[in-house]
């Protein structure tokens, strides 16, 4: 008789614990503040609708490889933005970056017994990914750590939740150990514009300060849904390494994962404005601004939280018991449990909500009742988050 069918060992997804939360915040008075999700609100660039609009006559297969223009323009951005050149063969765009980071181990050949590590703080779909393929998925931040097993590494700069930014050195420490134990290393850069010490985007990992003069086993990965609002676009790409590059190229013209024509176009016309960027750099270093100021007032401390969409603060107790507390302000927050045990006495506030719904959540902080934690040490004595 046929085995029964194993389905995936899944973890339950982890928003789903924060519906009854979601609830209660929705019941406050003047409307539920939601900084939960970095799903942004503000309007997609008109240049780059137009350019959406003027591909709807998509009749054609697209290239799943990306147009001959989408893929110089991408090569054209690392140049401008980086300081990087790099080639035609060097780039490939993809249906949004998550899809790309879930099935990194899978288009990669991983398998049970191959390690994936990722931040000790860190995005969950890393983890995801290596229990698709039944590897074993291992936090860790310190190199010295990664076994002899290891067959991928994530890295997270600027990171998702806590907003850490690598140096070019600790990347460059990261790349030296991926190439002893001849691991591919993967940089998810997706916040690299949203840089709040300065106007020039954070290290990339194609940096030559990294890399040298090889790229090999060596991939970054970039999203446009944060510097220009097109999360529901699906809009993103993998740059680096040639052969790994040919390698999902094949993958994903077997499997069909093709980045629709008219966003491939819409893309380009993303890639070659700067101003847009600018922009929206300015709108969420304002939200930044007042919510930081709200939150040191409350008693929170930020850590971390030096690029991104996302300030990472603790008062000193369990996540969850700050998400309930905020809760009851109309204020919903993601616990940082969901980010890993690390984060555990961490809450993750998101940037991307209206001014409006910022200034509501700056003066609905000035009423959160003291933590019964013990007090928190100073910022400067703190443990890092890297």
């Amino acid at each position: 008789m046929r085995a029964a069918r194993a389905p995936l060992a899944l973890p339950d997804f982890p928003w789903d614990a924060l519906e009854p939360f979601g609830e209660r915040a929705r019941r406050h008075p003047a409307g539920m503040v939601d900084l939960s999700v970095g799903s942004p609100v503000d309007p997609a660039p008109q240049l780059v609708r137009d350019a959406l609009a003027a591909a709807t006559d998509a009749h054609s297969y697209p290239a799943t490889a990306g147009s001959p223009p989408l893929r110089e323009a991408i090569a054209d951005w690392y140049a401008r933005r980086h300081g990087v050149t790099l080639g035609v063969a060097n780039v490939l765009p993809t249906i949004g970056s998550k899809e790309l980071v879930a099935g990194m181990p899978w288009m990669l050949g991983l398998r049970p017994g191959d390690v994936v590590v990722h931040p000790s703080v860190a995005y969950p779909t890393y983890a995801i990914g290596a229990a698709i393929v039944g590897a074993t998925a291992l936090a860790s931040d310190d190199p010295a750590e990664w076994p002899a097993e290891t067959r991928l590494i994530w890295l997270n700069s600027p990171g998702n939740p806590d907003g850490h930014v690598d140096s070019t050195e600790r990347l460059a420490a990261a790349v030296a150990r991926a190439r002893e134990l001849g691991a591919v290393i993967v940089n998810d850069e997706c916040y690299a514009e949203l840089n709040w010490t300065g106007d020039e985007p954070t290290p990339t990992i194609l940096d030559r300060r990294v890399i040298g003069d090889s790229r090999r086993l060596v991939l970054s990965v970039y999203s446009l849904s944060k510097q220009s609002n097109l999360a529901g676009y699906r809009a993103a790409f993998v740059a680096g390494c040639s052969e790994l590059i040919a390698e999902l190229l094949e993958v994903r013209k077997h499997a069909g994962l093709i980045p629709p024509a008219p966003v491939q176009h819409a893309m380009i016309a993303a890639l070659g404005d700067d101003g847009h960027v600018a922009a929206q750099r300015e709108r969420y270093r304002a939200r930044r601004g007042t919510l930081l100021a709200a939150l040191e007032s409350a008693g929170f401390r930020i850590d971390g939280s030096g690029a991104g969409l996302y300030l990472w603060a603790t008062r000193g107790e369990d996540a969850w018991a700050t998400v309930a507390a905020l809760a009851e302000l109309g204020i919903l927050v993601a616990p940082g449990s969901f980010y890993g045990e690390a984060g555990a006495r961490h809450v993750r506030f998101a940037l991307t909500a209206s001014d409006e719904r910022i200034a509501a959540a700056a003066e609905r902080l000035a009423l959160l009742p003291a933590s019964g934690a013990e007090p928190l040490a100073d910022a400067a004595t703190a443990p890092r988050t890297e």
